[in-house]
């Protein structure tokens, strides 16, 4: 016998009970075909000494927005760490400015204004961009700001003629006029002036991204909304782009995209059913890029207090959020969704949110059973112990994002105040409940990399170094099964990914220390040594 590949003096946590380690592997043609001893006489085209390092099943982000972090990592970032202040960001965006033609759009994101002290204005932009056109999108994606000459450019030369929508909200001052900020769906009244995005700016996006992920140690991603710009998405033609990506090499990262739920429809020959073109469904693909569950957003953000709760916000008596769907719109979707044989994803953060969500898959499987449907919840932000025990019951997968701890924890403890706070970003709990946990960044709205989100899982602790929810911690071993094995389920793929097993795509993060034995502070220090997707080395740290 003969292999394309063997890696050896590696350390291996296969994270298969099986074979739960190894020293050697062996790969044919992209998959795993052996192990140490199973190897001896093997001969092999090439062989990859690991110098004894640390080996784990390849990263895999359930939540993370590639091409958009992309387009992020391309743009202006105006994260807190970079930008801490409200002046220091009207700086950087002058500087920007200074660089671009007068005619151009200027893209920023990153702000956050729990950490700046308030939201950028439109008229003081005006100033800092000599009148250029910008758009700056918070850190959550569910909200952004625009100066006059992005209104302009949009069709609203004056602000106060700015419209209203509904399931969005337009800040405004007392004579009416727009100040800049829309939040959810009132965004695309300024983002379709400047989208959709070019098929080679996607392709620069996605690029520059994977680019990224492959030096954290991320072999595989799903993407949680293409295809719409009146949702979440780039373009009409994302599939396309992302199958341009793939043929040039620009993506290295095997991809899993959710189409939003604007792109499906109803079929004229089966009108309860929901779905595009052809009857293209969940798992359409290949290894490399497959279509995934349809995507739809109910709610909108808990520290951009958007996200629709059971009570108001911490230290607000008129606010607790909203839905942007009736419940009509999302039994329409969903149901007619999960008729046409799709896994659902709804993006719910509220604890109201949550409810309206399980009661749709609850009736959409009473109406047609579908065993293993694995719909989803993604965030599953805020959820009562009834909520997590209804979910386990109907098998949905709950998809939390651990990095959002440290990144943006404070400002979602100070939304809920104390007491809820207990019930933000629940994990411990839904694995007590018998749940399959992922791991997901939601990234660029927090780092990608997977080692921080382990870190935050295990540790729990916010930037300002309070605790969020303590009970919640998991281990170190759940957290990396869950970056791993959670993920790949969470997409019906755990028989492709997640452990290192015989016929198993070799998809392996090299390590520098074991995310196991390390001390729990000290997982976010591991470095990433070298990513290997389907046997082939796509990334190497560089040398010191």
């Amino acid at each position: 016998m003969r292999v394309d590949t063997i890696f050896e003096g590696g350390r291996f946590r296969t994270l298969d009970e099986r074979r739960p380690t190894a020293a050697r592997i062996g790969v044919l043609h992209g998959r795993i075909v052996g192990f140490d001893d199973e190897l001896d006489g093997v001969a092999s085209d090439r062989t990859v000494d690991l110098g004894g390092a640390h080996v784990v099943p390849g990263f895999n982000d359930a939540h993370h927005h590639l091409s958009l972090r992309g387009r992020r990592l391309r743009g202006l970032d105006l994260r807190s760490d970079r930008v801490g202040t409200l002046a220091a960001l009207y700086d950087a965006v002058a500087a920007a400015a200074r660089e671009t033609p007068p005619d151009a759009w200027i893209f920023a994101a990153g702000y956050d204004q729990n950490k700046i002290g308030q939201h950028p204005d439109a008229a003081r932009l005006d100033e800092a961009t000599g009148r250029r056109p910008i758009w700056i999108e918070h850190v959550s994606g569910h909200m952004g700001v625009a100066n006059t000459a992005a209104f302009a450019r949009a069709g609203y030369a004056d602000r106060r003629g700015v419209p209203d929508v509904d399931g969005g909200h337009v800040a405004r001052d007392a004579e009416g006029r727009a100040v800049g900020l829309l939040q959810e769906k009132a965004m695309p009244l300024v983002t379709t002036a400047f989208e959709p995005l070019g098929l080679d700016e996607i392709e620069a996006n996605l690029a520059e991204a994977s680019r990224v992920g492959l030096s954290e140690g991320l072999t595989s991603v799903t993407e949680p909304g293409i295809g719409a710009i009146d949702g979440i998405g780039n373009s009409p033609l994302d599939l396309h782009a992302f199958h341009r990506a793939r043929e040039s090499g620009a993506l290295g990262i095997r991809m899993t995209v959710m189409p939003y739920a604007t792109t499906l429809h109803e079929f004229a020959s089966e009108p309860e059913l929901r779905g595009v073109d052809l009857g293209l469904r969940s798992g359409f693909g290949d290894e490399w890029l497959r279509i995934g569950p349809m995507k739809i957003l109910t709610d909108g953000s808990l520290i951009g207090r958007s996200a629709a709760l059971k009570c108001c916000y911490h230290g607000e008596r008129d606010n607790s959020g909203f839905l942007l769907f009736t419940h009509e719109q999302m039994r329409a979707v969903m149901i007619g969704a999960h008729r046409a044989g799709w896994q659902v994803a709804a993006h719910a953060i509220g604890d109201a949110a949550v409810d309206a969500v399980l009661d749709v898959y609850d009736e959409a499987q009473r109406a047609l059973p579908r065993p293993n449907a694995r719909h989803r919840i993604e965030h599953f932000a805020v959820a009562s112990d009834e909520q997590i025990a209804r979910a386990a019951r109907l098998g949905v997968v709950a998809v939390p994002q651990g990095r959002f701890i440290t990144e943006i924890g404070d400002g979602m403890a100070d939304a809920l105040g104390p007491q809820r706070s207990e019930l933000c970003y629940r994990m411990r709990s839904l694995l007590d409940a018998g749940m399959v946990l992922p791991g997901s960044s939601d990234a660029p709205v927090a780092s990608g990399a997977p080692l921080l989100g382990i870190h935050d899982m295990v540790n729990r602790r916010t930037a300002s170094g309070r605790e969020l929810a303590p009970a919640e911690r998991v281990s170190a071993a759940d957290a990396l099964r869950a970056y791993t094995h959670g993920s790949a389920y969470a997409v019906h793929e755990e028989h492709l990914k997640g452990t290192l097993a015989a016929g198993k795509l070799a998809d392996l993060a090299v390590l520098s220390d074991d995310p196991l034995a390390v001390e729990p502070e000290a997982i976010a220090d591991i470095q990433v040594l070298a990513t290997v997707v389907g046997g082939e080395v796509r990334y190497e740290r560089p040398a010191n």
